[in-house]
């Protein structure tokens, strides 16, 4: 049961790259990726915090399950 978190949707929606969002919550640029594309094993809630402090949203809001093919793609 992956999380992949909507970190591209919801920045998308005020305009914001995420390059800026990155320096904003004060994470690498990479990070965003890491956790849009399922591969983090963890997110402190610091971050979270940080994140939803500049999106203007919610913690529920950023992260979601990801089922079927999607879910199983990459595992071995």
């Amino acid at each position: 049961m992956p999380i992949a978190v909507d970190i591209d949707v919801t920045p998308a929606r005020r305009k914001m790259p995420v390059g800026e969002l990155a320096e904003r919550v004060g994470i690498t640029p990479a990070n965003p990726a890491v956790l849009k594309n399922g591969r983090a094993k963890a997110v402190r809630f610091t971050t979270l915090a940080a994140l939803c402090e500049v999106l203007e949203c919610r913690p529920g809001d950023l992260p979601r399950r990801e089922t079927g093919d999607t879910a199983d793609s990459g595992r071995s």
